[in-house]
Protein backbone atom coordinates (compact mmCIF):
# COMPACT_ATOMS: atom_id res chain seq x y z
CA UNK A 1 0.00 0.00 0.00
CA UNK A 2 2.87 2.32 0.83
CA UNK A 3 4.52 1.62 -2.54
CA UNK A 4 1.24 2.43 -4.32
CA UNK A 5 0.79 5.80 -2.54
CA UNK A 6 4.39 6.95 -3.11
CA UNK A 7 4.08 7.44 -6.92
CA UNK A 8 0.89 9.45 -6.34
CA UNK A 9 2.69 11.72 -3.86
CA UNK A 10 5.60 12.17 -6.25
CA UNK A 11 3.22 12.87 -9.12
CA UNK A 12 1.38 15.55 -7.10
CA UNK A 13 4.69 17.10 -6.05
CA UNK A 14 5.92 17.23 -9.64
CA UNK A 15 2.69 18.90 -10.79
CA UNK A 16 2.94 21.45 -7.96
CA UNK A 17 6.58 22.20 -8.83
CA UNK A 18 5.68 22.56 -12.51
CA UNK A 19 2.94 25.11 -11.80
CA UNK A 20 5.20 26.99 -9.39
CA UNK A 21 8.01 27.23 -11.96
CA UNK A 22 5.56 28.13 -14.74
CA UNK A 23 4.01 30.85 -12.58
CA UNK A 24 7.47 32.24 -11.77
CA UNK A 25 8.55 32.28 -15.41
CA UNK A 26 5.31 33.71 -16.86
CA UNK A 27 4.35 36.26 -14.23
CA UNK A 28 7.72 37.32 -12.80
CA UNK A 29 10.79 36.41 -14.84
CA UNK A 30 9.32 37.18 -18.28
CA UNK A 31 7.85 40.63 -17.34
CA UNK A 32 11.15 41.67 -15.74
CA UNK A 33 13.14 40.53 -18.78
CA UNK A 34 10.65 42.22 -21.13
CA UNK A 35 10.83 45.47 -19.17
CA UNK A 36 14.63 45.40 -19.22
CA UNK A 37 14.67 44.79 -22.98
CA UNK A 38 12.01 47.45 -23.53
CA UNK A 39 14.04 50.01 -21.57
CA UNK A 40 16.70 49.79 -24.28
CA UNK A 41 14.26 50.45 -27.12
CA UNK A 42 11.92 53.13 -28.39
CA UNK A 43 8.74 51.15 -27.83
CA UNK A 44 5.28 52.27 -28.90
CA UNK A 45 2.76 49.43 -29.22
CA UNK A 46 0.21 51.73 -30.89
CA UNK A 47 2.48 52.26 -33.90
CA UNK A 48 4.35 48.96 -33.62
CA UNK A 49 7.67 50.77 -33.13
CA UNK A 50 10.38 48.83 -31.32
CA UNK A 51 13.71 50.42 -32.20
CA UNK A 52 17.03 50.04 -30.39
CA UNK A 53 18.12 53.22 -28.55
CA UNK A 54 20.53 51.82 -25.97
CA UNK A 55 20.67 53.87 -22.78
CA UNK A 56 18.87 56.91 -24.20
CA UNK A 57 15.71 56.18 -22.21
CA UNK A 58 17.69 56.19 -18.96
CA UNK A 59 19.42 59.43 -19.95
CA UNK A 60 16.03 60.97 -20.76
CA UNK A 61 14.45 60.12 -17.42
CA UNK A 62 17.50 61.36 -15.49
CA UNK A 63 17.07 64.73 -17.21
CA UNK A 64 13.31 64.80 -16.61
CA UNK A 65 12.32 67.08 -13.65
CA UNK A 66 9.02 65.23 -13.30
CA UNK A 67 10.90 61.97 -12.74
CA UNK A 68 12.86 63.48 -9.84
CA UNK A 69 9.71 65.06 -8.43
CA UNK A 70 8.08 61.62 -8.58
CA UNK A 71 11.05 60.03 -6.82
CA UNK A 72 10.83 62.62 -4.03
CA UNK A 73 7.06 62.17 -3.70
CA UNK A 74 7.48 58.39 -3.60
CA UNK A 75 10.03 58.56 -0.76
CA UNK A 76 7.89 61.11 1.09
CA UNK A 77 4.74 59.00 0.66
CA UNK A 78 6.45 55.72 1.59
CA UNK A 79 8.30 57.10 4.62
CA UNK A 80 5.25 58.50 6.40
CA UNK A 81 2.91 55.70 5.32
CA UNK A 82 5.28 52.99 6.57
CA UNK A 83 6.12 54.74 9.86
CA UNK A 84 2.52 55.48 10.80
CA UNK A 85 1.31 52.07 9.63
CA UNK A 86 3.78 50.40 11.97
CA UNK A 87 3.19 52.83 14.86
CA UNK A 88 -0.62 52.68 14.70
CA UNK A 89 -0.64 48.95 14.04
CA UNK A 90 1.58 48.27 17.05
CA UNK A 91 -0.30 50.70 19.29
CA UNK A 92 -3.70 49.21 18.52
CA UNK A 93 -2.31 45.67 18.84
CA UNK A 94 -0.93 46.44 22.30
CA UNK A 95 -4.30 47.86 23.37
CA UNK A 96 -6.14 44.78 22.09
CA UNK A 97 -3.56 42.53 23.73
CA UNK A 98 -4.00 44.11 27.15
CA UNK A 99 -6.27 42.45 29.67
CA UNK A 100 -8.45 45.55 29.87
CA UNK A 101 -9.64 45.22 26.27
CA UNK A 102 -13.06 43.65 25.75
CA UNK A 103 -14.61 42.18 22.58
CA UNK A 104 -11.16 41.66 21.06
CA UNK A 105 -12.45 39.59 18.15
CA UNK A 106 -14.95 42.27 17.15
CA UNK A 107 -12.38 45.06 17.25
CA UNK A 108 -9.84 42.93 15.40
CA UNK A 109 -12.35 42.39 12.59
CA UNK A 110 -13.29 46.08 12.50
CA UNK A 111 -9.68 47.23 12.24
CA UNK A 112 -8.88 44.64 9.57
CA UNK A 113 -11.98 45.27 7.45
CA UNK A 114 -10.60 48.34 5.58
CA UNK A 115 -7.55 46.27 4.56
CA UNK A 116 -9.67 43.83 2.55
CA UNK A 117 -11.86 46.56 1.07
CA UNK A 118 -10.99 47.34 -2.58
CA UNK A 119 -8.67 50.32 -2.81
CA UNK A 120 -10.70 51.86 -5.63
CA UNK A 121 -13.83 51.94 -3.50
CA UNK A 122 -11.98 53.34 -0.48
CA UNK A 123 -10.38 56.05 -2.64
CA UNK A 124 -13.74 57.15 -4.04
CA UNK A 125 -15.26 57.33 -0.54
CA UNK A 126 -12.36 59.46 0.69
CA UNK A 127 -12.65 61.75 -2.33
CA UNK A 128 -16.17 62.48 -1.14
CA UNK A 129 -14.98 62.89 2.46
CA UNK A 130 -12.34 65.42 1.32
CA UNK A 131 -14.82 67.44 -0.74
CA UNK A 132 -14.51 71.12 0.32
CA UNK A 133 -18.27 71.79 0.17
CA UNK A 134 -20.02 68.74 1.62
CA UNK A 135 -17.15 66.50 2.75
CA UNK A 136 -17.22 64.89 6.17
CA UNK A 137 -13.64 65.84 7.12
CA UNK A 138 -14.18 69.61 6.94
CA UNK A 139 -17.56 69.42 8.68
CA UNK A 140 -16.25 67.16 11.42
CA UNK A 141 -13.35 69.45 12.34
CA UNK A 142 -15.01 72.75 11.46
CA UNK A 143 -12.39 73.71 8.86
CA UNK A 144 -12.37 74.56 5.16
CA UNK A 145 -9.46 72.97 3.30
CA UNK A 146 -9.58 72.05 -0.35
CA UNK A 147 -7.56 68.93 0.42
CA UNK A 148 -7.04 67.26 -2.94
CA UNK A 149 -6.61 70.49 -4.90
CA UNK A 150 -4.24 72.12 -2.45
CA UNK A 151 -0.54 71.62 -3.39
CA UNK A 152 0.38 71.57 0.30
CA UNK A 153 -2.21 69.05 1.48
CA UNK A 154 -2.93 66.80 -1.50
CA UNK A 155 -0.19 64.22 -0.86
CA UNK A 156 -0.64 64.21 2.97
CA UNK A 157 -4.37 63.67 2.38
CA UNK A 158 -3.64 60.58 0.29
CA UNK A 159 -1.17 59.35 2.91
CA UNK A 160 -3.83 59.69 5.65
CA UNK A 161 -6.28 57.65 3.58
CA UNK A 162 -3.65 54.99 2.89
CA UNK A 163 -2.70 54.68 6.56
CA UNK A 164 -6.35 54.39 7.60
CA UNK A 165 -6.89 51.61 5.10
CA UNK A 166 -3.75 49.61 5.80
CA UNK A 167 -2.82 49.84 9.48
CA UNK A 168 -5.25 47.03 10.37
CA UNK A 169 -2.97 44.62 8.51
CA UNK A 170 -0.09 45.53 10.82
CA UNK A 171 -2.41 45.31 13.82
CA UNK A 172 -3.34 41.70 13.09
CA UNK A 173 0.29 40.66 12.53
CA UNK A 174 1.48 42.41 15.69
CA UNK A 175 -1.35 40.91 17.70
CA UNK A 176 -0.36 37.44 16.56
CA UNK A 177 3.26 38.16 17.47
CA UNK A 178 2.28 39.47 20.91
CA UNK A 179 0.24 36.34 21.60
CA UNK A 180 3.36 34.26 20.91
CA UNK A 181 5.46 36.11 23.49
CA UNK A 182 6.21 33.60 26.30
CA UNK A 183 4.27 34.56 29.40
CA UNK A 184 6.85 32.96 31.70
CA UNK A 185 9.48 35.42 30.44
CA UNK A 186 7.21 38.37 31.23
CA UNK A 187 6.37 36.97 34.64
CA UNK A 188 10.04 36.43 35.43
CA UNK A 189 10.89 40.01 34.45
CA UNK A 190 8.06 41.30 36.62
CA UNK A 191 9.40 39.33 39.58
CA UNK A 192 12.83 40.85 38.92
CA UNK A 193 11.32 44.32 39.29
CA UNK A 194 10.90 45.43 35.66
CA UNK A 195 8.05 47.88 35.15
CA UNK A 196 5.63 47.81 32.21
CA UNK A 197 7.70 50.21 30.09
CA UNK A 198 10.89 48.19 30.61
CA UNK A 199 9.13 44.93 29.81
CA UNK A 200 7.76 46.41 26.60
CA UNK A 201 11.04 47.87 25.26
CA UNK A 202 13.52 45.29 26.56
CA UNK A 203 11.53 42.07 26.18
CA UNK A 204 8.44 42.41 24.00
CA UNK A 205 9.92 44.60 21.24
CA UNK A 206 12.96 42.34 20.62
CA UNK A 207 10.71 39.26 20.56
CA UNK A 208 8.32 40.75 17.98
CA UNK A 209 11.14 42.17 15.82
CA UNK A 210 10.51 39.57 13.04
CA UNK A 211 6.95 40.89 12.69
CA UNK A 212 8.26 44.46 12.51
CA UNK A 213 10.76 43.54 9.81
CA UNK A 214 8.08 41.75 7.81
CA UNK A 215 5.61 44.63 8.06
CA UNK A 216 8.32 47.17 7.21
CA UNK A 217 9.61 45.41 4.10
CA UNK A 218 6.19 44.45 2.72
CA UNK A 219 4.90 47.97 3.38
CA UNK A 220 7.93 49.51 1.71
CA UNK A 221 7.46 47.40 -1.42
CA UNK A 222 3.72 48.11 -1.49
CA UNK A 223 3.99 51.87 -1.07
CA UNK A 224 6.79 52.27 -3.59
CA UNK A 225 4.36 50.78 -6.10
CA UNK A 226 1.39 52.91 -5.03
CA UNK A 227 -0.57 54.43 -7.88
CA UNK A 228 -4.22 53.33 -7.60
CA UNK A 229 -5.11 55.92 -4.95
CA UNK A 230 -3.21 58.56 -6.93
CA UNK A 231 -5.13 57.69 -10.09
CA UNK A 232 -8.51 57.71 -8.37
CA UNK A 233 -8.05 60.76 -6.15
CA UNK A 234 -5.80 63.32 -7.89
CA UNK A 235 -4.36 61.91 -11.16
CA UNK A 236 -1.00 63.30 -10.09
CA UNK A 237 -2.29 66.80 -9.40
CA UNK A 238 -2.46 69.52 -8.47
CA UNK A 239 0.38 70.10 -10.89
CA UNK A 240 2.95 67.40 -10.14
CA UNK A 241 2.48 67.37 -6.37
CA UNK A 242 1.13 63.81 -6.10
CA UNK A 243 3.03 62.13 -8.90
CA UNK A 244 4.70 58.97 -7.62
CA UNK A 245 7.12 56.91 -9.68
CA UNK A 246 4.54 54.15 -10.19
CA UNK A 247 1.90 56.62 -11.33
CA UNK A 248 4.43 58.24 -13.67
CA UNK A 249 5.18 54.80 -15.15
CA UNK A 250 1.46 54.29 -15.71
CA UNK A 251 1.16 57.75 -17.25
CA UNK A 252 4.07 57.23 -19.63
CA UNK A 253 3.00 53.73 -20.67
CA UNK A 254 -0.79 53.80 -20.87
CA UNK A 255 -1.47 57.48 -21.49
CA UNK A 256 1.47 58.52 -23.68
CA UNK A 257 2.27 54.99 -24.97
CA UNK A 258 5.97 55.56 -24.37
CA UNK A 259 6.67 52.06 -23.14
CA UNK A 260 10.45 52.43 -23.52
CA UNK A 261 10.70 55.29 -21.04
CA UNK A 262 8.17 53.60 -18.75
CA UNK A 263 10.25 50.40 -18.81
CA UNK A 264 13.39 52.36 -17.89
CA UNK A 265 11.55 53.92 -14.95
CA UNK A 266 10.29 50.51 -13.84
CA UNK A 267 13.85 49.16 -13.84
CA UNK A 268 14.97 52.10 -11.67
CA UNK A 269 12.03 51.49 -9.32
CA UNK A 270 12.87 47.78 -9.17
CA UNK A 271 16.49 48.52 -8.24
CA UNK A 272 15.58 51.12 -5.60
CA UNK A 273 13.02 48.83 -3.97
CA UNK A 274 15.41 45.88 -4.05
CA UNK A 275 18.27 47.84 -2.51
CA UNK A 276 16.12 49.30 0.28
CA UNK A 277 14.57 45.92 1.07
CA UNK A 278 18.01 44.27 1.14
CA UNK A 279 19.44 46.95 3.43
CA UNK A 280 16.45 46.72 5.77
CA UNK A 281 16.79 42.94 5.95
CA UNK A 282 20.55 43.14 6.54
CA UNK A 283 20.20 45.73 9.29
CA UNK A 284 17.51 43.74 11.06
CA UNK A 285 19.58 40.54 10.74
CA UNK A 286 22.58 42.33 12.21
CA UNK A 287 20.56 43.46 15.21
CA UNK A 288 19.21 39.96 15.63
Amino acid sequence: MRHIRLPKILSFRNIAVFFFVANFLVFLAYPIAKAFAGSLHYWNPMTGAYDWVGLENFEAILKDPLFWRSIWNTFYFSFFAVIFRIALGLGVAVMLYSQLAKCKTVFRALFYMPTITPLVAVSLVWVWMYDPQFGLIDKLFGIHVNWLNNPKWALPAIIIMTIWKDFGYATVLYLAALMNVPTDVLEASQIDGANSWQRFWRIIMPLIRPATVFVFITSLITYFQAYVQILMMTEGGPGDRTYTISYLIYDRAFVNYDFGTASAMSIVLFLITGVLSFLSLRLSTGKE
